[in-house]
């Protein structure tokens, strides 16, 4: 995965481009168009004399914003929750505190786990220690790199990105209300949308520890890059598309983003809260109906309710919402990529997930497995894929 034991070598490259692509292909100067006819906006011909690739302003607003963010974990009171099992058996204690509250410090995050992996008596990730180096820096060497009691990859998950995500977002609702007086109702829509989904990450923070990021990969440049550059400059290409093109929607468009948006909450809430409802007491009233299928490991799959119409049906009511975040931007996308493209990666992202998952719980389930993917024959889309 990830194109080979070298492939990462590349990523690593290619991502961060991709970040400052998304600016240049589309900002307030012009659009990439893509149909009917390729057009070159003019930002891509030539570097804007404003762009700046370095600068110790934004490296110090970014410092000091991962650090607040930092002392407050650890000072705000928190409740302590416990991880799942990890290789050895032991379980990790967390404290989970996120309902009450650029590049060269990323680097500087990635390269610390990565040399923690090196001491002596580290727990090592799966994924990580394949020798290949640019794979396992890649994928991180240690499992759950900490410094005391503060877990850098929980952290990094849950606070500096998604918190940052939601700053940016309301940065471009307040540079569209200086320039034209008002923020519109696509605005309004993408901030409501996008915010929610970030509290509610924050609200069910136990959730997460379940997670394959936190229960099976490691803390390396795949999760540090996506948690910290990622998440925020790439999830608010919406947003920052209605800064520079300011639209509103009529009556009907708000009614069908809405709608889109509530039919995939719907399935992701229905089918997460059903699988963690299960998990936690299989003998509720709530699903009590559910038919399962029984393992040589001791445990049951779930095959009826929600889990019974595709093996990922959480999967395809995220990304449903995340259509919903991009319809805001009106009919740019039939010409400009950008404003949807949060939606285009956001498919790929969970295709490539779901083949991960199926390929570990191949290994952990075995032929049980096998019988399972006969009885729930869909992926993610039921009766498509």
């Amino acid at each position: 995965e990830f194109f080979g034991p070298h492939g990462p070598a590349l990523l690593i490259l290619v991502l961060p481009a991709v970040v400052y692509g998304l600016f240049l292909a589309c900002n307030q100067a012009d659009c990439l168009s893509v149909w009917p006819t390729l057009h070159i906006p003019s930002s891509l011909k030539a570097l804007p004399e404003s762009l700046t690739l370095f600068s110790w302003e934004a490296m110090g607003v970014f410092g000091a914003w991962f650090g607040g963010l930092a002392l407050l974990h650890l000072i705000l009171p928190g409740k302590r929750v416990q991880g799942a099992p990890l290789p050895d058996g032991s379980r990790l204690t967390y404290k989970l505190n996120g309902a009450l509250r650029n590049g060269t410090l990323k680097a500087m995050s990635v390269y610390w786990p990565h040399l923690q992996a090196q001491w002596e008596g580290a727990m090592l990730s799966g994924h990580g220690s394949s020798g290949y180096p640019w794979y396992d820096f890649w994928m991180g060497r240690e499992l759950n790199p900490r410094t005391g009691t503060f877990d850098w990859k929980e952290f990094c998950e849950m606070y500096p990105g998604l918190i940052g995500w939601v700053i940016i977002n309301l940065g471009m609702a307040h540079k569209q209300y200086m320039d034209i007086g008002r923020v519109t109702n696509s605005m309004v829509l993408v901030n409501a949308f996008q915010l929610y989904y970030v509290v509610d990450a924050l609200w069910n923070e136990p959730s997460i520890l379940s997670t394959m990021d936190i229960t099976t990969d490691g803390f390396g440049y795949m999760l540090a890059f996506g948690d910290l550059a990622w998440v925020p400059f790439v999830f608010s290409c919406s947003s920052r598309y209605l800064a520079d093109y300011p639209m509103d929607l009529s009556a009907a468009g708000v009614a069908a983003v809405l709608a889109v948006k509530l039919l995939g909450y719907y399935i992701f809430r229905g089918a997460n809260g059903q699988k963690d409802t299960f998990r936690r007491n299989p003998d509720h009233p709530s699903v009590a109906h559910l038919k399962t299928m029984p393992t040589t490991r001791g445990t049951k799959l779930i095959i009826s309710g929600w889990w019974g119409m595709s093996r990922h049906i959480n999967y395809l009511g995220d990304w449903i919402m995340g259509v919903a975040w991009c319809m805001p931007c009106g009919l740019a996308g039939l010409y400009s990529i950008i404003p949807y493209f949060y939606c285009i990666y956001f498919a790929t992202l969970l295709i490539h997930r779901e083949r991960r998952d199926d390929a570990a719980c191949r290994k952990k389930y075995g032929r049980d497995w096998d019988k399972y993917c006969a009885m729930v024959k869909y992926r993610i889309v039921p009766y498509v894929y």
